[in-house]
């Protein structure tokens, strides 16, 4: 039996290489030889720091009999859900007709040309709690494709057709922005959800839900209030680590006890832009503390050789030599460094680093941490360098500098192309802002809508199951979310409207359902609010050529605590005319004035008189900013 799995860039893929099951990859030939056979398809998605995938490989992957009963009625597929995010999207909407419990591992049972006719989770190896085993799965699907075949085809054919015309429907809604009115609604259903006993929104399970806490922090007054409440009780609690700083993936419990002690990079890169927003908002220590560890657990523990971000760390690890979930985070810090610390998932995505990119970015400025700015920029340096082609098309993933055959997704696209104008901004350095603007062009048709450049994942087109527009956001934005506020960010730079308007677009069609489920939009939510207030654009412009973190004259030092500003550039003079070069409007003409650092803020590109005077700028930003006092 062939080993497909072991030289696979996922190390999730790599980790069930010994199975005596016959994996194959995602790929064609995975339904070829199904169709040759005529034998349905499992196709199994997980990730590498996913507990139940890593119990259900124990259980019945890794056993030989419940193998063999797999090789000889199957072709069996393992997808890393990271890796394939769109295969994911698709084939959990699919397995959204078969069971509302939705999670991983998922397992779909899909015919030779890919159509969904059953799916479900963690099976477990013996029948349990109304739970049928995995090996009685298996026998009802090869009864069902031996003695039912015509009404599995129709019954698969049926949710094609249903998911294929629901993509279609969203694709054509669209509805008008929401007004601030409707806004507003939006946060007072948050706040009616929040757990006013521990903090969070309703009961258990517990999620850090990042997207959602942005939004809120864009609301003066009740929706600032309740994002840095709930921020203030998350960093005091089990959720995080505080020996490494970072946080695990979300809490078992109500109280944000029993975590789940996987920690991912998109979480705490989230995680630290709004502990640093908290901090600029309120200047209160706990919020600096917080966000200074989670950084230090970013470049500590997450950083890779090459500069780039490991995706995950994972929830397992041996102590003492025995195999535990979380053990290695009970112990104390001289006792871990005796200690082998969970294995990280060494795969580079694209998207998430461009996450972590903007994060430290924003953190190195607003502490005022050059190293962090530095750090942000050899992860950009490393994701250009390795996943950005010739022809401006990115790649989704790499380890140790092998790339990965998988498409990059309008994700990867939005968050990067936003990471690299959180760093040009940041550091002065047009490239950055130049690159990330390519990004966004590529995506754009001629209509201004949002594709990825050079389609979606071939197998899926070809199986017509490609998801074109997925607007779910959980843990982090979504595409669309995503590439949106890069859009409006690049309109407020350049000052051309194509670009505002391709994100008015885009959440033109989430519009409709967006402000009604808040708490699953928080990211879509946050860019309407950007697009329905007016731009606030600050450039300050010093006479220095050092870097933009040294600052002896006070001016940067007066704005590193605000947030009331929609685009901030930090440039010298010689930057500034580089970017204006390059056709960023709102740098054009702005020079330091009398040897001294000046910033010139605007509205919507009407910009007030450069002023040389910390403290009046400091007074004019504070206006744009509503009370952050913690309720």
């Amino acid at each position: 039996m062939p080993n497909r799995l072991a030289t696979a860039i996922s190390p999730y893929l790599r980790s069930h290489a010994d199975n005596p099951v016959d994996w194959y990859g995602w790929g064609p030939e995975a339904f070829a030889e199904a169709a040759r056979r005529d034998v349905p398809v499992l196709v199994s998605i997980g990730y590498s720091t996913c507990h139940w995938c890593h119990v259900m490989a124990r259980e019945s992957f890794s056993d030989p009999a419940l193998a063999e009963y797999l090789n000889d009625n199957f072709v069996s597929i393992k997808v890393d859900r990271e890796e394939h995010p769109d295969v994911d999207a698709s084939y959990l909407a699919a397995a959204s007709a078969f069971t509302a419990e939705l999670g991983w591992p998922l397992n779909v049972f899909v015919t030779p040309t890919g159509q969904a006719f059953f799916a479900g989770t963690y099976f477990p190896p013996r029948p349990m709690q109304g739970h049928p085993a995995f090996r009685q799965v298996l026998d009802a699907v090869v009864e069902t494709w031996a003695t039912q075949r015509e009404a599995v085809l129709a019954s698969a054919d049926q949710i094609a057709t249903a998911l294929a015309e629901a993509a279609a429907q969203l694709g054509a809604s669209s509805a008008p922005l929401p007004t601030d009115e409707e806004l507003q609604n939006a946060v007072s259903e948050l706040v009616a959800y929040e757990d006013t006993t521990h903090g969070g929104f309703d009961g258990a399970p517990k999620f850090p839900v990042a997207p959602t806490l942005g939004f809120l922090l864009q609301h003066p007054g009740s929706g600032q209030q309740l994002a840095l409440r709930t921020l203030k009780r998350m960093g005091a609690s089990p959720l995080r680590d505080p020996v490494e700083g970072g946080f695990f993936r979300y809490a078992v419990r109500a109280d944000w006890s029993e975590p789940h002690y996987e920690r991912m990079l998109y979480d705490n890169a989230q995680l630290l832009d709004l502990y640093t927003r908290a901090w600029q908002l309120t200047g209160d220590q706990w919020a600096r503390i917080v966000a200074t560890g989670v950084a230090r657990f970013l470049t500590e523990v997450m950083r890779l050789p090459g500069g780039g971000f490991a995706s995950a760390q994972d929830s397992e690890s041996a102590v003492n030599g025995q195999r535990t979930e979380g053990g290695y985070y009970a112990l104390e810090a001289e006792d871990r460094a005796e200690q082998t610390p969970p294995a990280r998932d060494e795969k580079v995505l694209t998207g998430w680093n461009g996450l972590a990119i903007g994060a430290l970015a924003n953190a190195g400025f607003a502490f005022a941490d050059a190293a962090l700015i530095d750090a942000a920029s050899a992860a950009a340096d490393f994701v250009l360098e390795h996943h950005l082609g010739s022809d401006q098309q990115l790649a989704r993933a790499s380890i140790d500098n092998r790339l990965s055959s998988a498409r990059a997704t309008l994700e990867d696209y939005g968050m990067f192309a936003n990471g690299l104008l959180d760093l040009a901004m940041a550091t002065g350095q047009v490239h950055y802002a130049d690159t990330a603007r390519s990004l966004v062009d590529s995506t754009l048709d001629a209509d201004l809508r949002f594709r990825v450049p050079g389609g979606a994942d071939p197998i899926l087109a070809a199986q017509g199951l490609a998801v074109q527009i997925d607007p779910s956001e959980g843990a982090y934005p979504s595409g669309i979310s995503a590439t949106a506020d890069a859009a409006r960010r690049l309109f407020e730079l350049t000052g051309e409207r194509r670009y505002r308007e391709a994100a008015e677009r885009a959440m033109s069609v989430l519009a409709p359902f967006a402000p009604e489920r808040p708490l699953a939009f928080g990211a879509a939510l946050a860019v309407m609010t950007q697009l329905t207030e007016p731009g606030r654009q600050l450039v300050v412009v010093s006479p220095d050529a050092g870097s933009a973190v040294s600052d002896p004259h006070g001016l940067v030092a007066s704005i590193r605590m605000s947030v009331g500003v929609t685009v901030r550039v930090i440039v010298t003079d010689a930057q500034a005319a580089l970017w204006a070069d390059a056709g960023f409007e709102l740098c054009a003409g702005r020079t330091s004035l009398r040897g001294l650092p000046t910033a010139y803020l605007c509205h919507d590109f009407v910009c007030r008189l450069p002023v040389t005077d910390p403290d009046g700028l400091a007074r004019g930003l504070a206006t744009a900013v509503g009370d952050s006092t913690i309720e």
